[in-house]
Parts: C-alpha cells; sequence; structure tokens
C-alpha cells in the first residue's frame, strides 16, 4: 500500500503537469505548484483522498439514464422535485436507475442553460434536500454549465461595476486580442490570426455584445446567446471557484457530471476556438480531480460536433468516461424515414469500440433538437436537406448555425456568410410519424422501434421524459416562448398526465408500457452490457442488425430489425446461428425449432435473438 504522503505527492505532480500545459501560453500571478495545491484544497482531496482504479466500467445493463426537466411534471402545493421523484418511484420502478435532471438552478433564459447562481437550486423546484432525497434512489446526474453563465448573474453585475467577485471571469474582445499577440508577433491588425471569421458557432447572432462597465465599454464573448456570457478560463481563479461548485455538487450526491457545451470552453486567437487543447487538457484536469474525490463518478462530455470531433473527447481513456451519441439520433431518425439503414450500417462499421474504463452515451431525443452537425461527413447535403423537409411537414422547426466560406475571384478573396441548418426542433414521437413520404399510420410502432434499435446498442442509453411519454409537440409553448426548442419541452399537469396513463389505449400509456417493458427485458442481459461485444450485420438495405456478445461470451443475441413499413422476410441462414445452441425471441417469447428457417417481419419489428 502505498504512503497516504506518496499520494498527495503524486497527486500534487499531476495536477501541476495538466495546468503547465493548460497555462503554457498563460502568464499567471500565481505559481503553478500554489495554483495546484489550491484546487486540490478547494476540493478536500487533503482531507480524504481516493485513488481510482484505472479502465474500471462504472456501469452495466442495468443502467438506463432518464433526461428531464425538475419541473417536467406538476402538481399544486407539491415542489416539482418531488412531484419528480413520487413518479419514477410509481412509474418506472425496476426500469430506470439513473435521473438527470437539467439545470436546477436559478436562470435567466434557455430553459435553465443561463444559470444565475450555481450554489443554489431554484426555490421553484425545491431545495437542495430534494435533490439530496432524488440521489439516494437513483444514480444523479447534474449539468456543469461550464463555458458560460447569465448576464444576470452576481459575476456579471460584478463584472460591469469592476469590483468584487466575477469582475475579472469573463471573455471579451480585448482578451481575445491579448492571445492574438500570443501567438503572433506580427501588429498588422490585418493578420488573419486576428479575425474572429474562423470562430466556429452554433448560434447566428452577433458574437460580441456591448456592455458599458464601470472601467468602459466592454465587448463580451457569447457563443450562444447575448444573456449567456463565456467565462474566461485563462483566469485561474474562474477555474478555482469552478472546482469549489463541482466539490459542492458532489457533496449533495451527484455521480455524473455533464460537461455543457464543454468543446467551446478554451479561446485562442487564429483558431475555431473550438475542440483546443487547452479544451481537452482541461477535462483531463477535472476527471483528476474528481475521481480523486470520488472514484465512481462519472464525466459526460457534451459536444454536439462531427463525429471523428466527438470522439477525441475520449482521450486516451483519461478524459471523459462517456460521449454523447450525437450522431445516432439524425442518423436513426433517418433511417426510420427513408427506410434505408445504408448510412446508419456504415457509421456503425466506423465506430471504434469504447475501450473499458469508457461508454457511449446512447440518445435519439433530448431537451435540445436533433442535432445535424453530427451528421456532417455521415449523411450527405441531399439527405440532410430531406430530412429537414420532412421534419418540417411533421410540424418541426429548424434551427440554423452561420458558416464563413473564402471564395476566391480573380485576383481577390472575399468571405461569404451563409447559415446552415444546426438541429432539427420536433418531439421524436412526431418525428416519426411517417416517412419522406408523409403520414401513415406505423407512427407508434416506428417509434417503439427507434428505442428498440437504441436499448440494444453498444453504450449507456438515455431516454428522455417525453419519449418515455410519448409526448408530442408543444405548439402553444413554442408560440409562447418563441424558441425553437420549447416545442419539445412540455409540461405536464400531473392529474392530465395521470389521467392519459390510465387509458391504456393512449399514446402515451402505450409509449410508457412499450418502453418500460423493453427497459425491463434489456436489464437482464449481459450481452447488453455497455461494453459488450457488437458486430454489424449485412442484412441489406431494409433490414438493420447487429450482434452482440456478453463479456464473459456466455451470451449472445442477434438484434435484427425491419426498418421499412413493408412486411420482410429473413432467411436464417444468413445470420449463421450456432446450431448447438437454444434460441428464442427476447420481446416476444417465440423459439427458434430451426435455424434454418425463414421469418417473416413486420413493419418496424425487432428480433432479440438470444442463445440463453
Amino acid at each position: 500500500m502505498l504512503n497516504p504522503n506518496n499520494l498527495q505527492l503524486q497527486l500534487q505532480q499531476r495536477v501541476a503537469q495538466q495546468l503547465c500545459t493548460i497555462y503554457a501560453d498563460i502568464k499567471l500571478s500565481v505559481s503553478i505548484e500554489a495554483l495546484a495545491a489550491k484546487l486540490i484544497s478547494t476540493m478536500r482531496l487533503t482531507d480524504q483522498l481516493h485513488t481510482p482504479t484505472p479502465q474500471i466500467n462504472h456501469w452495466s445493463e442495468k443502467d438506463t439514464i432518464l433526461i428531464t426537466y425538475g419541473d417536467s411534471i406538476l402538481n399544486p402545493d407539491e415542489k416539482p422535485l418531488q412531484t419528480l421523484h413520487r413518479f419514477l418511484q410509481g412509474y418506472c420502478t425496476n426500469t430506470i436507475n439513473s435521473v438527470h435532471i437539467l439545470p436546477f438552478f436559478p436562470y435567466s433564459s434557455d430553459d435553465g442553460f443561463s444559470v444565475i447562481d450555481y450554489a443554489s437550486v431554484n426555490e421553484a423546484l425545491g431545495d437542495w434536500d430534494d435533490i439530496k432525497q432524488i440521489a439516494q434512489s437513483y444514480h444523479l446526474m447534474s449539468d456543469l454549465v461550464i463555458n458560460h453563465c447569465s448576464s444576470r448573474s452576481k459575476w456579471f453585475d460584478n463584472f460591469i461595476r469592476d469590483e468584487g467577485t466575477g469582475y475579472d471571469y469573463f471573455y471579451t474582445a480585448a482578451t481575445y486580442s491579448l492571445s492574438n499577440a500570443a501567438v503572433s508577433t506580427n501588429t498588422d491588425k490585418s493578420d488573419n490570426s486576428y479575425d474572429i471569421d474562423a470562430v466556429v458557432r452554433p448560434r447566428t447572432s452577433p458574437l460580441f455584445r456591448c456592455t458599458q462597465t464601470a472601467s468602459g465599454e466592454q465587448q463580451v464573448w457569447c457563443t450562444f446567446s447575448h444573456d449567456q456570457v463565456d467565462l474566461d478560463f485563462s483566469n485561474p481563479k474562474v477555474l478555482i471557484n469552478f472546482v469549489s461548485i463541482i466539490r459542492q455538487y458532489l457533496d449533495n450526491g451527484v455521480k455524473l457530471f455533464r460537461l455543457d457545451a464543454i468543446a467551446f470552453l478554451w479561446k485562442k486567437a487564429g483558431t475555431p476556438c473550438i475542440n483546443l487543447p487547452e479544451t481537452h487538457e482541461m477535462v483531463r484536469l477535472l476527471r483528476t480531480l474528481i475521481e480523486h474525490a470520488r472514484p465512481d463518478a462519472v464525466i459526460i462530455t457534451e459536444t454536439n460536433i462531427p463525429n471523428k470531433e466527438n470522439l477525441t473527447y475520449f482521450g486516451n481513456g483519461n478524459e471523459a468516461h462517456c460521449i454523447y451519441n450525437f450522431a445516432l439520433p439524425p442518423l436513426l431518425v433517418n433511417t426510420l424515414i427513408t427506410g434505408n439503414c445504408q448510412y446508419l450500417k456504415q457509421w456503425m462499421m466506423s465506430m471504434p469500440p469504447a475501450q473499458n474504463g469508457t461508454a457511449y452515451f446512447n440518445f435519439i431525443a433530448s431537451h435540445d433538437g436533433i442535432g445535424l452537425r453530427p451528421a456532417e461527413g455521415l449523411l450527405s447535403e441531399q439527405e440532410i436537406n430531406q430530412l429537414v423537409t420532412t421534419m418540417q411537414a411533421f410540424g418541426g422547426e429548424i434551427s440554423w448555425r452561420t458558416v464563413s466560406t473564402d471564395t476566391k475571384n480573380n485576383a481577390s478573396s472575399q468571405t461569404k456568410i451563409e447559415r446552415k441548418p444546426y438541429e432539427l426542433n420536433i418531439s421524436l414521437y412526431d418525428a416519426l410519424q411517417g416517412t419522406t413520404a408523409g403520414r401513415d399510420e406505423w407512427g407508434h410502432l416506428r417509434f417503439i422501434c427507434a428505442h428498440t434499435i437504441m436499448f440494444a446498442l453498444e453504450g449507456i442509453p438515455g431516454i428522455y421524459i417525453h419519449s418515455l411519454l410519448g409526448t408530442g409537440n408543444d405548439y402553444k409553448k413554442r408560440q409562447h416562448t418563441s424558441h425553437n426548442r420549447a416545442i419539445n419541452r412540455h409540461r405536464w399537469q400531473l392529474n392530465l398526465l395521470t389521467a392519459q396513463l390510465n387509458d391504456p389505449e393512449s399514446q402515451h400509456a402505450r409509449s410508457l408500457h412499450d418502453i418500460n417493458y423493453l427497459i425491463t427485458l434489456r436489464t437482464a442481459q449481459p450481452a447488453f452490457h455497455p461494453n459488450a461485444t457488437q458486430f454489424t450485420l449485412q442484412l441489406g438495405e431494409q433490414l438493420f442488425g447487429f450482434w452482440r456478445q456478453s463479456i464473459d461470451r456466455s451470451q449472445s443475441i442477434f438484434c435484427i430489425t425491419n426498418i421499412s413499413n413493408t412486411q420482410l422476410t429473413l432467411a436464417l441462414v444468413s445470420v449463421n446461428l450456432i446450431s448447438s445452441d437454444f434460441w428464442y425471441d427476447l420481446i416476444t417469447g417465440d423459439t427458434i425449432d430451426d435455424i434454418s428457417q425463414i421469418l417473416t417481419l413486420s413493419p418496424y419489428q425487432t428480433l432479440w435473438l438470444s442463445n440463453r
């Protein structure tokens, strides 16, 4: 056993090394060693230090994460967090064991993602005791909204007054100019490294907001909106404060940390200001501190970016434990509305298996829209345009982003600004109510089919509460807020929801029943462990199939789905079932009497053929 003093020294050295990488180009007012010591003491690792074991899977096939707002279900005279807790205990027994409560802090916009106070629970939802109660029953996932905070926060108020905590917390045009000086000795402001045209953003709003402060006018960097002002992590005081926030979340039962918009964290002149090396090192640093405080804690990076870039957040097994599988929602929806799984198969075959200690976080719907950037390079422009048009026909909205392209005309060059679709804003239930040919009678089966595929894939499944409940588009909320994402952020009144769930013929009761049934099946299968082997089958364009095998090789499951609206046949000889094993369909319970027989699959039917 290592001496505790040696462990402390090793941790100090590791944190200092990571800080050296992050702040290599920054002149600090404190030494790296002092900053490392401050972070370690802020995380209280001087009091109790745990030794994390590398390449340990902190998850199993038992895990399913529900994604929900704290007030997705409301009940008069009851705190929404308590209502949520009661709903879970009443309707999700033995299915949901983990809960991602979307930002539950005081906020000014973006349904929680413009945080006013990171240290408090929004009084309209409940308090820290309510959070702790949920954490005692479920693995609790919380957002760390780390890239930006609210322009109505105390920090930003102090920035405007130029005094107090926060006065130097924000990234401005002046900060950007300083980073330009660090990367270039060229004082000509026409130098390309001084230009912000290369900056990648998910919004069409102006990058800077003009703010009058006590020290004069400041241009504040806003990646997302002018109410979401970007924090400046080149100032180590910002990092120290966030480590303190993480410690508080740990103390209140948070086990899973979702690093929101982490890809945009670090900015540097002459770069796209996304996915920079300093950002990756910051993820490694936060992981070091968190897992030494709680070895079973999990970091999940939220990076809605092209697939290849997203994969880099695994690092070498030393960054995120889990990454959002952002390519899955657009590819799966596209598959089901076109009746062709070609693109989905190509992507599946290109995805590397997650090494032990890491996992994919699979989801097909969330509080945000269906992102299209992750589909870049996977779907053709024609396919994306068709997907956009189809979702609009089903009542969806489209959110856009701006793109800069350089065009050359004879001897001169020009920068052209255009907009591209960034995400589809629509409830998953409505998104799957038809195909590219229009609405049809297969909507519910197509919707359940999508979940049957997701639950079987390598990775940890996350299900949005409005998918669990089969909630459709909320046009009134979209119109009332003028925000596209509000269309998929309905708030249920508990009595109305209960009435719907008590009606077995309602789409809400059917969705809850069918999804809970699939989760119950999934949690009993070792072959559905998030890190179990996965192999893509070649069964044509309308049958989508893959094979899962448990880590101990005792169980095999062949997952085969008819992704079309026509009846299809499957010759089992094309699947190569082992003749000495007993095979049956987990979903229906039907046995396979002859492994050479031909099976008939109804539209959107899935087989989970298991040998145990």
